[in-house]
């Protein structure tokens, strides 16, 4: 027998533990590497996929049931928080700040490298990284779908039920139930639908 053999041989009882148990690991040291960048309990139902990049004063609330899979960068700062509520779905590298408030309603699913942000730099005479930031709150409702690659910007709310087509956009509230897409989101018509 060769080392590759015997060396493949005598790893199969620890590939086997780590295909059976790895997972579950990984997922049981986010959770609590997310517990304590929280400084606060995470409920146990919450599913933590990867770990979850944490910046500012990490005032923030998390509901039950969330998904969260790896890659998210969650910031907080000044006076501003980020809630999310119950049964929420965060692909892999959402990104959302908060310098205001941003709020996520029970049931949303927000897509792979979808953007939330509240706040935008100023314009100063200085350099652009020193002249501050301009915040206003974003809401976004119950149920709410927001595709890959969206960005959802600052003094924005999201309706119920309402659906931002992948790569919007968003500038504008957006009704219960609507659908937008586009650079900036708008209305999609019937027919437009079917492609978003």
């Amino acid at each position: 027998m060769n080392i590759k053999a015997l060396l493949s041989l005598a790893l199969q009882p620890l590939a086997r533990w780590a295909h059976t148990f790895g997972p579950g690991l990984r997922r049981l040291w986010a959770h609590a590497h997310l517990a304590a960048g929280l400084k606060s309990p995470v409920h146990r139902s919450v599913v933590i996929e990867g770990p979850v990049e944490l910046h500012g004063n990490r005032r923030i609330t998390l509901g039950q049931r969330l998904y969260v899979y790896p890659g998210q960068y969650w910031e907080t700062q000044g006076h501003g928080n980020l809630e999310i509520g119950d049964g929420v779905v965060l692909s892999r590298g959402v990104h959302l700040v908060a310098f205001a408030s941003v709020q996520i309603g029970a049931g949303t699913m927000i897509g792979e490298y979808a953007s939330v942000r509240d706040a935008n730099h100023r314009r100063g005479a200085g350099a652009l990284r020193d002249s501050g930031h301009d915040a206003a709150p974003v809401s976004i409702g119950r149920g709410v779908w927001i595709g890959r690659g969206a960005a959802v910007l600052a003094g924005v709310s999201i309706g119920d039920g309402a659906v931002v087509a992948a790569n919007a956009v968003v500038t504008r509230d957006v009704a219960a139930g609507a659908v937008v897409g586009g650079v900036p989101a708008r209305p999609l018509r019937r027919g437009e639908r079917e492609a978003a």
